[in-house]
């Protein structure tokens, strides 16, 4: 099999940069529901080519969560490859066309994070359909609030994705490779948003008579940013909004604060911080209120993840390629919502790359043939 998954993707990789190249065409920030929809589209063409089981998880704002079957009739356990179609890039961000190729590297908006990634594992499910895989069900979750934190949807498309995946013996996220690594930790995502009330008054009484809520703000910002600890909590206060002209106190500010986290008891020990911390007021007057919106997990190392891994490693070993160190990261990840649903998950499977999240963003080209290589000798051989 290893031998033909080889000969298959270097037949068919010409055929999937292509592919690559025009699913970034299609900018689809997260915001953008007709973009996102519009990637979708693309992919469930590609799938009903191939006689693959599609299903759509509709949604109002966010886009349409797809799920592509392959062998849907199986009844062994089966893998699931997940990546999202949603970019944080503003339409036009890269000019036109938005992709553009210099030698071996492709440019554009989630070529990388994460359309390469999901080009990666289609590429590896056409080569185990052309081989005549047919051994288990192969599900290719097509997520679509990612990059928004989940905000676009309340959380519905991955809790769609993590409930619909309990069974799966794997879960392979699809996010950008990392060079002689494989992800099964990273770090959890909580952004706590402060509101702090004062009490107005002209600017030139400010000695006697008001409360400047925006004073308030900054005493708690220069405690917060005090949390710097790159292996466990960190804090970064990221953006501020008081005041409304020059010569009046401001009664009113808020700011973000965008709290990363190893393991969700830093993040229940923090919370009990962040109550304390709106208690202690400095501005005499003045009131502080922070809440917390949604929360993406942390995706704890664990054996289970490990043994995944390992299992992995055991493969591509055996099949002349070399391993990937086991590593944590420190972005967030749909990964961590499955492994804390209790599916064996890795991450970090897609193309190689790099300046994700900027305008320089790139992927690259010879890495897909390799990454996809990895997904299906996975996909075909684990137990």
């Amino acid at each position: 099999m290893k031998d033909k998954l080889i000969k298959k993707i270097e037949e068919l990789k010409d055929k999937y940069l292509e592919i690559w190249k025009e699913v970034c065409e299609i900018e689809s920030p997260t915001s953008s529901k007709m973009g996102v929809d519009s990637v979708g589209k693309y992919f469930i063409s590609m799938a009903e080519e191939r006689g693959w089981h599609v299903e759509i998880f509709p949604q109002e704002r966010a886009g349409d969560v797809v799920k592509i079957t392959m062998n849907k009739d199986s009844t062994a356990e089966p893998i699931a490859l997940s990546g999202h179609m949603d970019t944080v890039h503003r339409i036009g961000a890269f000019g036109y066309p938005a992709v553009k190729i210099e030698g071996d590297k492709i440019y554009g908006p989630g070529v990388t994070d994460c359309k390469g990634g999901i080009v990666a594992g289609f590429l590896a499910m056409d080569a185990l359909r052309e081989c005549g895989f047919t051994s288990r069900p192969v599900i290719m979750y097509l997520q679509s609030d990612e990059e928004g934190g989940g905000k676009y949807s309340n959380d519905a498309t991955i809790n769609y994705i993590c409930e619909d995946a309990k069974g799966s013996i794997a879960f392979l996220n699809l996010e950008d490779g990392k060079k002689d690594k494989i992800v099964i930790g990273r770090k959890g995502i909580a952004t706590f948003e402060f509101t702090l009330k004062g009490v107005t008054a002209h600017a030139a009484a400010c000695a006697v008579q008001g409360s400047n809520a925006i004073a308030e703000a900054a005493y708690k910002i220069i405690e917060l940013e005090k949390f710097k600890n790159n292996e466990g909590l960190t804090v970064s206060c990221t953006v501020i909004n008081g005041g409304t002209v020059h010569n009046i106190v401001p009664d009113e500010c808020k700011f973000l604060a965008n709290v990363r986290f190893a393991k969700m008891s830093e993040l229940d020990e923090f919370r009990k911080y962040v109550e304390e911390l709106c208690n202690d007021i400095k501005v005499p007057g003045c009131t502080c209120t922070a809440v917390l919106p949604r929360v993406r997990p942390a995706m704890e190392w664990s054996d289970k993840n490990l043994t995944l891994a390992n299992k992995m490693n055991d493969i591509w070993r055996e099949a002349g390629l070399g391993e990937l160190t086991p590593c944590e990261s420190l972005g967030g990840t749909d990964a961590a919502f499955a492994s804390s649903a209790g599916i064996p998950s890795v991450d970090a499977l897609g193309v190689l790359g790099g300046s994700v999240h900027t305008i320089n963003e790139f992927g690259i080209i010879s890495s897909l043939a390799p990454q996809a290589l990895r997904i299906a000798l996975a996909v075909a051989f684990i137990k």
